[in-house]
C-alpha cells in the first residue's frame, strides 16, 4: 500500500461517509419530520451538517479499519496457525451479535429494535462478505464478516452506549457500515493494482 493509494482511500472513504450520512439523514427526516440538527428545519443546513458529520465518520471508520489490519497482522504472528485466529474471529462475531441484542434489550430502547438491528447487521455483513469472497477467495470469509459486524459494532459504541435513541444509532451505524464496506471492497483492488504495476515495472526491459 503506497502513500498515494492510502491517501486516495482516505479521502474517498470520507466522501462515502458524507454521502451516506446525507442520504441516510434525508430518509430519516422524511420518515420523522422532527429529525434535524439543533432543532433547525432548514434542509440546506441539515444537509451540510450531515455531510460534515459524515466526513468525521469516514475518518473514524478508516481508523478502525487500519486498527483491524494491525490487529490481524499481530494475531497471525501470535497464533501462528490461521485457523485458530479465524475460529476466534468467528466466535467473537457470534458473541458480538448476541451482545448487541442484549445491550439494546437491556436499555429498553424499542420493543423490536433490539433483535432487528443485530439481524440486519448480520445479513448485510454476510452480503458484503459474499461479494468479497466472490471477488477474491474463501480465505476472506471470516475476516470480512468480523470486520463488517464486530468492528462496525465497536465503532458505533458511542451511539449504542449511554443515553441514546434509535435515530441516533441508525444515523451513526449506517454510514459506518457503508464506509467499512467500501474499504474492504476497495482494498484488494488497490493491492491488485499495486502488484500489477510492480510486475509491469519488473518486466520492463532495461535499456
Amino acid at each position: 500500500m503506497t502513500l498515494k493509494k492510502w491517501f486516495f482511500l482516505f479521502w474517498s472513504c470520507m466522501a462515502v461517509g458524507a454521502l451516506a450520512c446525507v442520504i441516510n439523514g434525508a430518509i430519516m427526516a422524511g420518515v420523522d419530520p422532527e429529525f434535524g440538527f439543533l432543532g433547525f428545519k432548514a434542509v440546506g443546513f441539515n444537509a451540510l451538517m450531515m455531510a460534515m458529520v459524515g466526513l468525521l465518520i469516514g475518518a473514524f471508520s478508516q481508523m478502525g479499519f487500519f486498527a483491524y489490519l494491525t490487529l490481524n497482522y499481530i494475531a497471525l504472528s501470535v497464533f501462528r496457525k490461521k485457523y485458530l485466529w479465524n475460529a476466534l474471529q468467528g466466535y467473537t462475531t457470534l458473541f458480538a451479535a448476541l451482545g448487541l441484542g442484549y445491550m439494546l434489550y437491556n436499555k429498553q430502547i424499542n420493543g423490536w429494535f433490539f433483535w432487528l438491528l443485530p439481524l440486519l447487521l448480520l445479513v448485510f455483513s454476510a452480503l458484503i462478505t459474499w461479494f468479497k469472497v466472490k471477488q477474491t477467495n474463501k480465505t476472506a470469509l471470516v475476516s470480512t464478516m468480523f470486520l463488517m459486524f464486530v468492528i462496525t459494532f465497536i465503532e458505533a459504541w458511542p451511539a449504542l452506549s449511554g443515553e441514546t435513541n434509535v435515530p441516533a444509532i441508525i444515523f451513526m451505524i449506517v454510514p459506518l457500515f457503508a464506509c467499512n464496506a467500501y474499504q474492504i471492497m476497495m482494498m484488494h483492488r488497490l493491492l491488485k493494482k499495486e502488484t500489477t504495476d510492480s510486475s509491469a515495472i519488473a518486466a520492463k526491459p532495461v535499456v
